[in-house]
């Protein structure tokens, strides 16, 4: 009977299984047999074939459940399901979760045909039965908890970027109320340092929110909104929007002059918060009195836009990681870190490229790298409809 064979030979077959296991685990994975594992299994397998021997065959799934996969408390469920977690814990794949069952299956078949043992057909529906229900109970318990470890994981990271934008929003406000309260006590004017601090304050304001919008528009992976447009108005714009900000750092803001047959394809909001990153990253870095240049021309089928600033440069190796979320790699620790992870993601669903180039003892070019388009030429649009009108 297969239970005596699988008493009989048990130390063999669980050697046999941690074999297997070994030659499939990684560097730092654990190769001993867990708590939960297949040694428990197989005891249970053997109890259950024992059960199914005697006078009442049915209580045997009390041991291992019934078949067809319907969820029962049983013993076999229990710990299968404490496997599950017990392989996540030690940080192993759902594939090792089915390999672990299946390594037992194999290793009772080849031993039971190198010893010339018969499997009865109703023995190894019950084997059958069993690594079926421990597989099911173990993969579903394993998935659960990774889907509450990710969830719990996303959960304190949402917690700890909205704990920083708090802290940074109320700062920000803080500073502004106090600006107003003293303006409007009649002793100082706008045009001082008081309205200076309050411009300070708002441009802040304006440059956090923007940031977080853009944000949840990735996140939520709400469509961008294609269209064409100028890219020596949205230059204009953005030198607008700029030039304050470059005022309140002690920079002095250059910008190039944009042809304006040059026309953009995208998200206006998206590219607009990409560059006001890329400028708002260079004025908080940029040596006082320095230039932070704008420049925005066609090179064959791209349109490049170029922010360079007078930061002294990049330590080695620092380039692609000022990329990553929440890294701040100067002493000036201001604001989120999200600043340049936003503007990559900001241009890439745009179909664009951002990328940074280090100018030693100078500064660093950040670049945004987008399809070239026209501008329509509406002189020869209106002549035509007035021909063929």
């Amino acid at each position: 009977m297969l239970h005596q064979f699988l008493k009989a030979n048990r130390p063999e077959l669980i050697a046999r299984c941690r074999a297997k296991v070994a030659a499939r685990s990684l560097p730092g994975k654990p190769e001993r047999e867990l708590d939960h594992g297949i040694t428990v299994f197989l005891d249970q397998l053997i109890k259950t074939l024992r059960v199914e021997q005697s006078t009442e065959p049915m209580r045997s799934r009390k041991v291992s459940g019934p078949a067809g996969g319907t969820p029962s408390l049983s013993e076999m469920g229990e710990t299968a399901a404490q496997h599950g977690r017990e392989l996540l814990q030690h940080g192993f794949t759902v594939d090792e979760v089915v390999h672990d069952y299946g390594d037992l299956c194999q290793a009772v078949t080849d031993l039971a045909f190198e010893q010339g043992a018969s499997i009865e057909v109703d023995e190894f529906r019950t084997l059958n039965r069993c690594l079926d229900n421990a597989i099911a109970v173990a993969v579903m318990e394993f998935g659960y908890q990774r889907d509450f470890v990710v969830a719990d994981k996303q959960a304190n990271e949402l917690n700890e970027r909205l704990g920083s934008f708090a802290h940074e929003l109320r700062n920000l406000l803080a500073t502004a109320t106090l600006a107003v309260a003293v303006i409007k006590e009649g002793n100082v004017g706008l045009s001082g340092a008081t309205g200076t601090v309050l411009d300070r304050s708002l441009v802040g304001l304006r440059n956090l929110i923007d940031r977080s919008l853009a944000e949840v528009r990735m996140e939520a992976g709400l469509p961008v909104e294609h269209q064409l447009f100028s890219l020596a108005d949205f230059i204009a714009e953005v030198k607008m929007s700029a030039s304050l900000e470059a005022q309140l750092h002690d920079c002095i803001l250059i910008v190039s002059v944009v042809d304006p047959r040059l026309a953009i394809a995208g998200d206006h909001d998206l590219l607009m918060s990409a560059i006001g990153n890329l400028l708002q990253n260079a004025f908080k870095f940029t040596k006082p009195n320095s230039e932070v240049t704008l420049n925005a021309y066609a090179a064959a089928d791209r349109i490049l836009i170029d922010v360079e600033d007078n930061c002294g440069g990049l330590p080695a190796g620092d380039a692609e990681r000022m990329f990553r979320p929440f890294i701040q790699n100067d002493t000036n620790k201001s604001g989120l870190g999200l600043g340049l992870s936003i503007a990559r993601r900001s241009v890439e669903v745009n179909g664009g490229v951002l990328s940074v180039r280090d100018v030693p003892g100078s500064g660093c070019i950040f670049t945004i790298d987008l399809p070239r388009h026209a501008q329509p030429d509406t002189t020869s649009r209106a002549f035509s409809d007035l021909v063929l009108g």
